[in-house]
């Protein structure tokens, strides 16, 4: 189903269809693959989309494919470090859905206290905020905003004629990490059936290749997720920590604190949906067991 053959070469522009260039950053990590993917849209006038992290030699490259030409908006899919930081550093409007929080949910909220594990950009802070459905324009290009929180709340998608410019809610490497409080697998679950619901043929991720049949991996996901979930359901009762060695045991160790955060994501979602119970509040330390 993954697809993990892609070389791309660092900091060189890539077409990938007409009016759309990828430039990778250096940045290639476990999480981030091969690096994060910075778009560019528009032939005359451009949009950068996911201008990508704090890095001067990824900025230089951003100039170089973009050439001298009119940057007309920045669109930002979400606010983790390795996409948005550079947004400022283009003289153009930063449209986005809001800051890092923005759709958060209730029972989120109530664990903003708990790291989400990823890098946030804390000081993300768009001109212009996109609800879902909102087109944006320019010379020559149109998107439309797909609000589709669940990685993190402030996730959006931009569909443009001839694809849909996915960030990292759907990939074609890897599936995709929902860590609390900032990712909400309640939320990620109902934007996969979303995106299901919609016909782009093809999908331009934040990370890795093209993902050129993504109803099929739209429908592996959910089915994935459900298969975890019955997983997870089958460990308890336990901690988080039990419930994770249980359900990875061939997972490689470095990953396992991401891994935790993952069964922590569908424990809350399985609360939620009157499944489990805590002992207590919801929480990272908390002991989980099956509901009567």
């Amino acid at each position: 189903m993954f697809n993990t053959e892609h070389t791309p070469e660092i900091g060189v522009a890539k077409k990938l269809t007409d009016g759309l260039l990828v430039v990778t950053a250096p940045n290639a990590s476990p999480m981030t693959f091969t690096g994060t993917q910075s778009y560019i849209l528009g032939d005359s006038e451009v949009a950068v989309i996911d201008p990508g992290p704090n890095d001067p030699a990824h900025f230089e490259a951003l100039k170089r494919a973009i050439a001298g030409r009119p940057v007309s908006h920045v669109l930002v899919t979400h606010s983790h470090i390795d996409h948005s930081p550079l947004a400022q550093a283009f003289e153009a409007p930063v449209l986005a859905f809001g800051p890092s929080g923005a759709g958060m949910s209730e029972v989120m909220q109530g664990l903003v206290e708990l790291d989400g594990g990823e890098g946030i950009d804390r000081d993300f802070k768009p001109d212009q905020l996109l609800a879902d459905g909102d087109i944006v324009t320019g010379a020559g290009w149109a998107v439309e905003a797909v609000h589709t929180p669940g990685h993190m709340s402030n996730h959006l998608c931009f569909a443009f004629e001839g694809g849909l410019l996915s960030g990292d809610h759907v990939m074609a490497w890897s599936t995709t990490l929902v860590s609390p409080p900032d990712g909400d697998l309640t939320q990620f679950m109902a934007s996969l059936r979303k995106l299901q619901a919609r016909n782009d043929t093809r999908y331009f991720p934040g990370h890795g290749p093209v993902l050129e049949d993504p109803q099929a991996m739209l429908a592996y996901q959910i089915a994935h997720r459900q298969a975890r979930e019955t997983q997870i359901l089958e460990a308890l009762p336990g901690k988080i920590s039990d419930i994770t060695t249980a359900v990875y045991s061939d997972l490689d160790s470095r990953l396992l604190p991401m891994a935790a955060r993952n069964v922590f994501s569908h424990l809350i979602d399985l609360c939620q949906r009157g499944k489990v119970l805590c002992n207590g509040p919801i929480r990272f330390d908390g002991r989980f067991e099956l509901v009567d």
